[in-house]
């Protein structure tokens, strides 16, 4: 089950399993917001968390495929915890792992060194042979490692694991009624929510990978498989049914998806919860 957790009324998916899930599995892309452990000022290639649009949220939780949830307000700033004998064994048990891990890291990287200098041995003689000829010293020892300090690797030169979530659950996680419109989750009986999951749900269940389409002026772009090895193929508009569109709106539309090679959809949500399509392509006057 993908846990979806909420936070001033978005949706986010810290666990990178069920960020993986729901893109391989699911279909649902989302969009990653958070900055990488090594590289924290820059935003070109960003990780976890995953940011869901409502209407990805909520066809996962339709679908039965996630849960809503959300965590309590934290514990006063006075309040010690250091006294709770779970939080103990938990920092003991951290702490060795941590240890082991070190360890483990000082074999491998010291493998590693004593590969590459097996490599270069036969040049590194070399070089040490003219020194001492130029120094007017004897022969060198015949072999390498007796010159060779003892490896030593930095405590602070170690690789950690920076995890993107609790090791384990929090208790004071609650779910989230989704059903029943609240602060967390607003959108429930919204028109306008209401009617873009009606067709985000219709263009999901014919196959395609659908993301937000902001940055083309639309509701939602459209895939024709995964957006990393696919360009979109529509541009959807999402308009309620009793909103006139003027011709100018309309012309706007066909021309935009006509220079960034796209296919506008026009997208409405009938009172039975179907979906309507019409597509618009700028052909020009001859």
């Amino acid at each position: 089950m993908i846990r979806i957790h909420i936070l001033d009324g978005k949706a986010f998916v810290w666990n990178y399993v069920d960020a993986r899930r729901a893109r391989e599995e699911h279909r649902i892309v989302g969009t990653l917001v958070g900055a990488l452990a090594r590289k924290p000022r820059q935003n070109v290639r960003l990780g976890l968390p995953l940011q869901l649009l409502p209407e990805e949220a909520r066809l996962l939780l339709d679908k039965g495929l996630a849960t809503l949830c959300k965590n309590t307000a934290s514990p006063p700033p006075g309040e010690d915890t250091r006294e709770d004998p779970l939080s103990q064994q938990k920092v003991t048990a951290y702490q060795k792992g941590l240890e082991e891990n070190y360890q483990e890291q000082v074999r491998l990287a010291a493998e590693q060194r004593k590969i590459l200098l097996d490599t270069l041995a036969e040049r590194i003689a070399q070089g040490r042979a003219k020194k001492r000829q130029r120094e007017g010293e004897g022969e060198p020892p015949s072999k390498l490692g007796e010159v060779e300090p003892s490896f030593v690797l930095p405590r602070d030169s170690m690789m950690i694991q920076l995890p993107t979530e609790r090791v384990y659950p929090c208790q004071e996680e609650v779910v989230v009624d989704w059903h029943v419109p609240s602060k967390d989750w607003p959108y429930t009986g919204q028109p306008d929510h209401e009617m873009r999951y009606c067709i985000f749900r219709s263009l999901w269940g014919k196959g395609f990978y659908i993301t937000s389409g902001s940055k083309f002026g639309g509701d939602f772009l459209v895939y024709p498989g995964d957006p990393m090895r696919f360009h979109a193929h529509y541009i959807a508009l999402c308009v309620s049914q009793d909103t006139p569109l003027s011709l100018c709106d309309i012309i706007s539309a066909g021309r935009l998806g006509t220079n960034v090679k796209k296919t506008v959809l026009i997208c409405s949500a009938g009172k039975d919860g179907t979906a309507t399509y019409t597509s618009l392509q700028w052909t020009g006057m001859q």
